[in-house]
Parts: C-alpha cells; sequence; structure tokens
C-alpha cells in the first residue's frame, strides 16, 4: 500500500511540476511584447529518493525554482553602449537646430549681410555725393545688426531649449530613482523572506537602470546579500542606497543656465555637480550647451565688436557731407559689458544719412578716402590677433560646426549599430520565441496528461486491491 501511495504522490507531484510550467510559459507568452522582459525558465529538479531496503527508489521530480534566462555581462554592456548613444544622439539633435541657425545656403545668414553692409561702402566710394549711396550704407548697416542680433537670438533661444531638456530629464531621472528603491524594498522582500526569485521585480529594475544610464552618468553596485542595487550620480551624487533614494534638483546660474544641484543631506547645502555629467542625453545637451554652444555666443560677441570698433575708429577720422568730423559710426558700449544686444546704429546718421563721413579732408566734396578705408576692411586680418578677416573668422566658424555636426551623426549612426546588435544578441538570450514557447506548452501539457494517468493507474491499483476480499 506504501508503494501505491507513493506512486500517487509522483503522479501529484509531477502534475504540479507541469502546472508550475504551464503556467510560466503562459507568462512568457503574455509578456512578449514588455520592454525589458526576460524569459522564464522552471528549474525543474528530482525529488530525494525513497529508501526500499537494499534500493533507493525515485519519487518522482519537483520544482526548483523560476528562474530568468539573462546575462548580467550582455545587460551591462547595453547599459553602457546605451547611454554613449543618447549622449550622440542628444547632440545630433541640437546640431540640426545649430545648423539651421547657420543655413547659409537657404536663408540670408550673417556672411550675407556682412557683405552686404560693407559692399554699401564700395559703391559710396563710387558715388561719394549721392544721398542714395549713403541710404543704401545706413539700411545695410541696419540689416547687418539685426542679423547679428537674431543670430544671438536664435542661439540664446536653443540654449534656452537645452535647459528645459535638462530639467525635464532630471524630473524623469528623479520618476527613475524613487521607482528603483521601491523595487529594492520588493526584492528584499522576495528574495529574502520568501526564498524565491524576484524575476519580473530584476527585470524592472534592469529596464530602469538602463532608461537612468541614458539619461546621465551612473555608477552602480549590487549587494550580493541582500540584492538591492546602490546607485551613484556622477562623482558625487548618491541616488540610491537600499530602499531609500534622493533627488537631484536644479537652480540657474548667473548666465541663466540650469545647474545640476545635490543635497548633501536632507534639507541641508546643495553642491553644483553640473560638470560631472559626460554620458547620457543629459550629459549631451550639458557638454553641447556649455561648450560649443557658448563658444558661438563668444565669438559672436567678439567678431561684432571686432567690427564695430573697427569701423568706429576709421570713420570718426573722416569728414562728413557738413564738412564736421565724424562720428562713431555704431554705438558700443564704454564699460566693458558688451553683448550683441547692445550694438546699434548712430542715432545721428538714423537721423540724418548726411553725417556719413566719406572724406579724409573737410570741403572734400569728391574724396572718398574713409569710404575705401571702410569696405577695405572687410579683407583685413583683423581677427584673431591678425590671423583672420571677418569673413575668414565667421566661415572658419561655420565650417568648424559642420563638422562637429558630421562626426556627431556620423558617431550616433555607429552607436547605434552597436546598441542594436547588443539588444539582437539579448534577444535571442533572453527574448521570448512563440514558436519555442509553444512548443514548450505542448511538451508540458503532455508531461501533466501522463502524471495524471500515473494517479488513475494508482488509483484502478487500489481499486483491484480492495475487490480481492470479494474472490
Amino acid at each position: 500500500m506504501a508503494k501505491i501511495n507513493s506512486l500517487m504522490d509522483v503522479g501529484k507531484r509531477g502534475m504540479a511540476v507541469s502546472q508550475s510550467a504551464l503556467q510560466t510559459t503562459s507568462h512568457n507568452i503574455a509578456n512578449k511584447s514588455t520592454e525589458g522582459y526576460s524569459r522564464q525558465r522552471v528549474d525543474i529538479v528530482t525529488n530525494p529518493p525513497a529508501d526500499e531496503g537494499r534500493f533507493r527508489i525515485g519519487t518522482g521530480a519537483t520544482t526548483g525554482s523560476i528562474n530568468r534566462v539573462n546575462n548580467p555581462w550582455l545587460e551591462k554592456q547595453i547599459e553602457k553602449e546605451g547611454a554613449s548613444f543618447a549622449f550622440l544622439e542628444s547632440q545630433t539633435e541640437a546640431m540640426k537646430r545649430i545648423e539651421s541657425v547657420l543655413n547659409e545656403q537657404t536663408v540670408k545668414g550673417l556672411n550675407n549681410a556682412l557683405g552686404d553692409f560693407f559692399n554699401s561702402f564700395r559703391e559710396l566710394a563710387n558715388n561719394p555725393e549721392s544721398t542714395v549711396a549713403r541710404t543704401v550704407v545706413r539700411d545695410t548697416a541696419g540689416g547687418m545688426i539685426r542679423t547679428f542680433q537674431d543670430l544671438n537670438r536664435q542661439i540664446s533661444s536653443i540654449s534656452d531649449d537645452m535647459n528645459k531638456t535638462i530639467e525635464a530629464g532630471l524630473s524623469e531621472v528623479n520618476a527613475y530613482v524613487k521607482e528603483i528603491a521601491s523595487l529594492n524594498k520588493k526584492i528584499q522582500e522576495v528574495e529574502i523572506q520568501r526564498s524565491a526569485q524576484a524575476n519580473d521585480e530584476r527585470d524592472r529594475r534592469d529596464l530602469l537602470l538602463k532608461k537612468l544610464s541614458e539619461k546621465l552618468d551612473i555608477s552602480y553596485s549590487e549587494d550580493t546579500t541582500t540584492g538591492m542595487l546602490n546607485i551613484n550620480a556622477g562623482r558625487t551624487g548618491v541616488l540610491v542606497a537600499g530602499t531609500s533614494s534622493s533627488e537631484l534638483k536644479h537652480q540657474k546660474d548667473p548666465d541663466g543656465r540650469t545647474q545640476i544641484m545635490y543635497e548633501l543631506s536632507k534639507g541641508g547645502s546643495s553642491v553644483d555637480i553640473t560638470d560631472q555629467f559626460q554620458r547620457g542625453s543629459i550629459g549631451g545637451v550639458i557638454n553641447l550647451r556649455d561648450g560649443l554652444l557658448t563658444d558661438m555666443k563668444t565669438e559672436l560677441e567678439e567678431l561684432s565688436y571686432k567690427i564695430a570698433t573697427e569701423v568706429n575708429n576709421a570713420h570718426a577720422e573722416g569728414y562728413d557731407r557738413y564738412n564736421i568730423q565724424g562720428v562713431s559710426f555704431f554705438e558700443v558700449p564704454r564699460d566693458g559689458n558688451y553683448s550683441v544686444d547692445d550694438l546699434k546704429l548712430n542715432k545721428v546718421l538714423t537721423q540724418d544719412v548726411g553725417r556719413i563721413a566719406v572724406a579724409a579732408k573737410p570741403n572734400s566734396p569728391g574724396d572718398n578716402s574713409i569710404a575705401n578705408v571702410i569696405h577695405s576692411l572687410q579683407f583685413k586680418k583683423t581677427m584673431g590677433e591678425g590671423q583672420s578677416t571677418f569673413d575668414e573668422f565667421y566661415n572658419s566658424r561655420v565650417g568648424q560646426i559642420g563638422i562637429f555636426a558630421q562626426r556627431a551623426t556620423s558617431g550616433m549612426e555607429a552607436q547605434k549599430n552597436i546598441v542594436d546588435q547588443l539588444k539582437n544578441t539579448r534577444e535571442s538570450v533572453s527574448g521570448v520565441s512563440l514558436d519555442e514557447e509553444a512548443a514548450k506548452m505542448i511538451e508540458f501539457q503532455k508531461s501533466f496528461e501522463a502524471s495524471a494517468r500515473v494517479i488513475k493507474m494508482a488509483d484502478e491499483m487500489f481499486d483491484t486491491i480492495i475487490n480481492l476480499k470479494r474472490y
């Protein structure tokens, strides 16, 4: 009778194993399209055998554990390469906007405005007594100023958008960090208190870790005892420590740029850790905003200031139609706090184009010396300590931006291929194949039916033994 009972136990355990396997297979199929999901497999182990005299009789199988099929090294590679891709992608998107601002082929940009301004002085040199030529000089000067200021405004607008991108990214980071800390607690409860594998929680945490890495520089480590993840931001910020989490905050610096702040203690002082991020989309935006974009604004100010001062110096040496010595052609602040928005045409010239100085001496109606000096400034090497002309200086900067944009685009495409290859490899390792799961389902279904027949057979054996008394 004991052996028949054991037979029924074997069948019962077999049915339980098959049922667990079928449920796990169904779980895999349901999560085929779940981002970051790793397929799960039931670890079926042999049940401890029973001693029967000098024999050891097998007692069937039991469910050892349910584990996810996952390669930790591959997950870490995807996280690392994904951060590099996000960095290049954010820079590529920003560079598209910057290039559109400097596109001289489709819009009348600064290069054309500079050319029109100096060409108007050439025309004035040809007709020094012409009021129309003087009016053209005034209008092209105003056009050049507007072009400088429009370009400066557009660059500032891109910088403002980058600030908003950083702030939005930090909101996402704080949400990820809070959820990871919550998952740490769940994983600890499941794996320590219940002695089971927290597969779904670990998948979700790995996915959030990748998303977090795509935003900014992080370093992390897992406590092998508790299974909890600790995450640092940059070199200073502790984002997750066990079940607790910290938020990154932001504030504006005196130049209006968004800074990333980390609070050293709750309610205590904060430190600026903006310069610690060189990866992820936030790192890419910070790198571009504080590097290339800041340099562009500085060089634009340098170019406009140099043009204004050189023209002013030449114009002040001449005489206008009324034989009065020339005034400053442009109004430039004298306190040293110059910005492109401060550049203006002298009001005296705006009201009366006759005050534009053309002659080198008074009472010289046909003298065009000053006009010649001013238009020749276009080809004078005055920028960069006498290394380049106005046109060369601007064109070289546009060329550098084009090269930077090309490198960012090609780098992004190459990095995308790397990330795609790693994701395909992960899919082959951890992804769900419907064909494979369907085959497993049939296998476990047959196994379940076979275990049920074992129980039925044992039941028939009981009936046979009970009916022996009738004969």
